[in-house]
């Protein structure tokens, strides 16, 4: 227990330790290296003679400090190799093993705890003796990797059913295991001398940190170089169309849950940023909270997703005038976009000017981009969301919705002014030209009446009794025209007569006469 809350909370500090190191400084590595390699040696020799001793002699209790002793060489010779990669320009290879070191005495940490515990459960034979408690097979293991032979030799043999371990192959495998180990690290090492360039990729071509001239760049296609770490080719997809957001940060899992509905008043990315956009409307402060009735400034809160697409253009450039090109050009672009916000009108640039302000957009970015010696080449610059804050996204919308409201009721008001002068002038010239018709047929019936009393004076003239008896028929029959006449014809004798002056309707039935039928 004492031995695993040891390498437990080494293993916790020293994890600590090496997490808040960015790299570690020797000042002295070649007297680090030969003081290192002369203990490594000790250790080994140390080690070495101890588990030669354990084995011969059957000492058991010396199998775990000979195991420990060569694992100690074996990291010692770990460390030295560190220390030459970090001299060589690696600088973080020395932090890498520390933290391979810091898992590794937490393995050990464990392995000890779950030894505890098997040997608290393990059955108690007499005459048998267990193996100590502090013995760590994985320090075996590491110490010893020719006893993966041996397990590997006993495997098969259960397996097979035959003794394969004592076959030709399986022992010329062991003996010649450490040199067809070192063939496959040869020809591994042999094949960093081969890199094949993909197509729409371009790769820079390093020996020893600087360019290598004449083939600083290499295109699409297979290559030769010297083999790592001496020449080493770094791949650029030079051709393929890379992107950044400005405004908001994007995430695809809440798109894909929310769909393709974007609500000014509901947040539709993860993170969105306000940006202040000019405006030339300046509105006046309350009374009540503005002393000398000072104005606020003109200008509004926006919200905007702007993507920037773009591609490398010159990779040289791209890769050598600035450590992180990338972060660079998109703090390059929101740079641009604020300063442009803040010029350009709030209503302008959510209505008419959005397109012209995309394009001036990807013209600034640009132009800045070639000032700096970047070598990318900006595509597309979209305005894609453009939109209040979400906490006032609803009083906006009110405001939009009262001025649209407005002009409604203006274009109406239009409307009805023109309709109504148009039915006022219609009805001015109707009556106009009713008038002058009026005119028109009063003149002709004064100017007939006059040709008529004139013909009259005429028909007088010539024969008065006979014209004035025709008047006088003529007025009785226009007189009596609508009235019920009854004649009587003259006789000699006295009649008495009774007029029935009860209206009858001329198609009464009762007024009928039948005639008679007549006889044969």
């Amino acid at each position: 227990m004492v031995l695993f809350l040891l390498e437990a909370g080494g293993a916790w500090w020293w994890w600590r330790w090496v997490a808040k190191q960015q790299f570690l400084e020797i000042k002295q590595p070649l007297v680090a290296m030969a003081l290192l390699g002369l203990l490594a040696l000790i250790l080994f020799l140390l080690g070495k003679y101890s588990a030669g001793i354990a084995r011969l002699e059957n000492h058991r209790l010396l199998r775990p400090g000979a195991s420990h002793l060569l694992l100690g060489a074996y990291l010692l010779a770990l460390v030295i190799a560190g220390i030459a990669a970090v001299q060589a320009g690696f600088f973080r290879v020395d932090l890498y093993l520390a933290w391979a070191f810091c898992a590794l005495l937490g393995l050990l940490a464990l392995e000890s705890l779950v030894n505890l515990v098997l040997e608290i459960y393990r059955p108690r034979i007499k005459g048998k003796v267990g193996p100590p408690l502090y013995e760590s097979r994985l320090v075996g293991l590491l110490s010893h990797p020719e006893g993966l032979f041996t397990a590997a030799a006993h495997a098969l043999d259960y397996q097979f059913g035959f003794k394969v371990s004592e076959t030709w192959f399986f022992r010329l495998l062991q003996r010649a295991f450490l040199w067809l180990l070192l063939a496959q690290v040869g020809l591994l090492f042999l094949s960093t001398s081969f890199v094949f360039i993909q197509a729409g990729e371009q790769a820079l071509l390093e020996r020893y940190g600087q360019p290598v001239s004449g083939r600083e760049v290499l295109g699409p296609g297979p290559h030769l170089k010297f083999p790592w770490p001496i020449d080493k080719a770094y791949r650029y997809t030079n051709e393929a169309i890379q992107s950044f957001n400005i405004g908001f940060v994007h995430d695809e899992k809440d798109e894909k849950e929310k769909g393709n509905a974007v609500l000014w008043t509901v947040s539709h990315y993860k993170e969105e940023f306000h940006l202040l956009v000019a405006s030339r409307e300046q509105t006046e402060s309350a009374a009540t909270n503005a002393p000398s009735g000072r104005k606020s400034p003109p200008v509004n809160l926006l919200s905007v997703s702007i993507p920037v697409q773009y591609q490398i253009s010159d990779l040289r450039s791209w890769a050598y005038q600035h450590t992180d090109a990338g972060n660079l050009l998109e703090k390059i672009g929101t740079r641009e976009v604020v300063r442009y916000l803040v010029s350009i009108d709030l209503h302008e640039m959510m209505s008419s000017g959005r397109f012209k302000a995309a394009e001036e957009l990807r013209s600034r970015i640009q132009a800045r981009a070639d000032e700096l010696k970047l070598g990318a080449k900006i595509l597309f610059v979209g305005l894609q969301d453009i939109h209040p804050p979400v906490q006032v996204a609803g009083a906006y919308e009110a405001v939009v919705g009262a001025r649209q409201k407005r002009e409604a009721d203006i274009l109406a008001a239009h409307a009805y002014r023109v309709q109504t002068n148009a039915l006022s002038n219609a009805e001015a010239l109707h009556r106009k030209f009713e008038a002058e018709a009026d005119r028109a047929r009063r003149e002709a019936d004064a100017v007939a009446r006059a040709a008529l009393f004139t013909n009259q004076m005429a028909a007088f003239k010539a024969s008065p009794a006979v014209y004035t008896l025709r008047h006088y028929l003529q007025t009785l029959a226009r007189a009596g025209s609508g009235a019920r006449k009854f004649i009587l014809a003259t006789t000699n004798t006295e009649d008495v007569i009774l007029l029935n002056l009860e209206d009858k309707d001329l198609l009464d039935i009762s007024n009928l006469r039948i005639p008679s039928p007549p006889v044969k």
